[in-house]
């Protein structure tokens, strides 16, 4: 942790100024935390506790009216990043970004000048959930997971650690998803990078299993934890370099816990399988019990789908499945929503391009299901980053281009806007949507961040971020693709981190730009 302070004689002040310009925008004095009751947040990935990421007007402060009048207020370089990897959490008039150097930063959100930054042991890739936690009263906490597969808490106010702990021993694995925080627990999922070079017959493929576990969030210490598939992994056979395989192995939890507070339960989607034959719980959507980690249902969309990268070669590497699935799991949260009959769905978009509706009332009963490209996914997938819905409809950007709106009740195609890029640039717009009343809010490999009405989809208003900007801090920065972290909004405030080369030969950025209306 590396904490800025205003008290620091004068020689120390310029001796700082010459070790980079990182250090170039400090904020003055120590202004406390706001009040987080009190002002507008958003706090983690999904904006609260269903992953609507929807921000209701009284958070939100901005209009569809307002889009058109949308200008860039500031911007910040994170300094030596390649990609901006975490999504933008706004809470108590502050920001919390991080990139690609395992730093996490906390800025003022109306100046962008910085309070603290906090280095990880690895990337954070995820965005922070702040909240208070049993015996720090009237003290809010941060936390956050990193690529190592630790989970972190840190004062929000000056950065302090709080406490680290370890969500998995498994070498491989990692924390992609934002943490929930509900009275006291931290909910989390645990995905891993196992299957990416496990086609090596050296590697002795695979032994990852993912899981879901209740944190206490005053010191980490695990409530409960729940393998996605039951049976630990066995060995299996060898091959011919005389390396070990072991199976069944793979669910990773890649997505943010939806949790439902009426139900008592927490919903997830879960990722493929590594290894033959794909579990039964393998690219599914799956609810436990809030209290005690039990599995009440599991839902599997897809069957068979076991995958590990570097199998799409002939000949196939022996430590590939001999069926290989099409690699099409969840990566996006379930967004849980209640009709206008008083029923609810939990919807989930799959990379497939399929949109799910189930019902968390009759064990994850299908409603509906739609499928929203004509053409076939790119490797990554057509829906990959998720989805957002306001009371009518979901909107989900597609890797193949363009937003689609489906209806809730039936997942009948309210509209599509298929959005070209300018000139050369890469078509996808698989990164995560948001959406405040009557505005969708998108941002694609294009570089381009658009506002569209979520009556018709017409654009409202659109930047082009794929350029150099002048920072707040003196870094030098610009503009990239956006493939993962989508907008957020709140206090009259649109952030967005933009720079995500991705698989796609996206191009990479180090800037957050911080917009409002004028």
């Amino acid at each position: 942790m590396r904490r800025l302070c205003s008290q620091w004689p004068v020689w120390m002040i310029l001796t700082l100024a010459t070790l980079g310009s990182a250090w170039a925008q400090q904020c003055p004095g120590n202004a406390p935390l706001g009040d987080l009751a009190a002002t507008p947040a958003w706090s983690g990935w999904g904006a609260d506790l269903q992953n609507t990421r929807f921000q209701p007007s009284k958070d939100a402060g901005l209009s569809a009216e307002q889009m058109p009048q949308l200008k860039l207020k500031w911007a910040f370089g994170i300094p030596d990043a390649k990609s901006v990897i975490g999504q933008p959490m706004i809470a108590g008039g502050r920001v919390f970004i991080s990139g690609d150097t395992h730093t996490i930063y906390s800025l003022d959100a109306a100046t962008g000048c910085q309070y603290w930054s906090f280095q990880a042991e690895d990337d954070v890739r995820n965005s922070p959930t702040i909240g208070f936690a049993p015996g720090r009263p009237g003290r809010s906490s941060l936390f956050f997971g990193d690529l190592k597969g630790n989970v972190y808490a840190v004062d929000a106010a000056n950065g302090e650690l709080l406490w680290k702990v370890s969500a998995d021993p498994h070498p491989k694995a990692r924390l992609t998803a934002s943490p929930k925080l509900y009275e006291g627990r931290l909910y989390i999922g645990v995905s891993s990078l196992e299957e990416v070079g496990s086609a090596d017959p050296g590697y002795p493929c695979c032994t990852f299993r993912g899981s879901v576990q209740a944190l206490d969030a005053a010191t980490g210490k695990v409530i409960w934890k729940t393998y996605t598939i039951a049976e630990a992994p066995k060995a299996t056979r060898k091959n011919s370099k005389g390396t070990q395989l072991w199976g069944p192995a793979g669910a990773g939890v890649w997505t943010s816990p939806t949790l439902d507070l009426k139900r008592h339960a927490v919903y997830v989607g879960i990722g493929d399988a590594y290894s033959e034959p794909a579990a039964k719980t393998t690219d599914s959507i799956m609810a436990l019990d809030m209290n005690t980690g039990k599995i009440l249902w599991s839902v599997q969309d897809l069957g068979g789908d076991a995958w590990i990268v570097g199998c799409d070669v002939t000949p196939r590497p022996e430590n590939c499945p001999k069926n290989m699935g099409p690699d099409h799991d969840f990566g996006a949260s379930p967004i849980l929503r209640n009709l206008p009959n008083g029923r609810s769905v939990l919807i989930a978009g799959q990379k497939s391009g399929t949109v799910w509706a189930h019902d968390p009332d009759r064990k994850g009963a299908v409603v509906w299901k739609v499928q929203t490209a004509e053409k076939p996914p790119s490797f990554a997938g057509q829906i990959v980053w998720g989805g957002a819905a306001d009371e009518q409809n979901a909107y989900f950007g597609l890797s193949s281009g363009g937003v689609v709106a489906l209806n809730l009740a039936n997942g009948a195609r309210t509209w599509f806007a298929p959005l070209p890029p300018p000139g050369g640039r890469a078509p996808g717009r698989e990164s995560a949507i948001s959406v405040i009343p009557d505005v969708v809010l998108s941002t694609g490999w294009d570089g381009v961040v658009r506002a569209l009405s979520a009556a018709d989809g017409r654009v409202l208003w659109e930047y082009d971020t794929a350029k150099p900007f002048a920072t707040v801090n003196k870094v030098d920065a610009k503009g990239g693709s956006m493939g993962g972290p989508g907008p957020t909004v709140a206090g009259g405030m649109l952030f967005i981190g933009s720079g995500f080369p991705g698989i796609q030969n996206g191009m990479p950025g180090n800037v957050l730009l911080a917009f409002a209306a004028q």
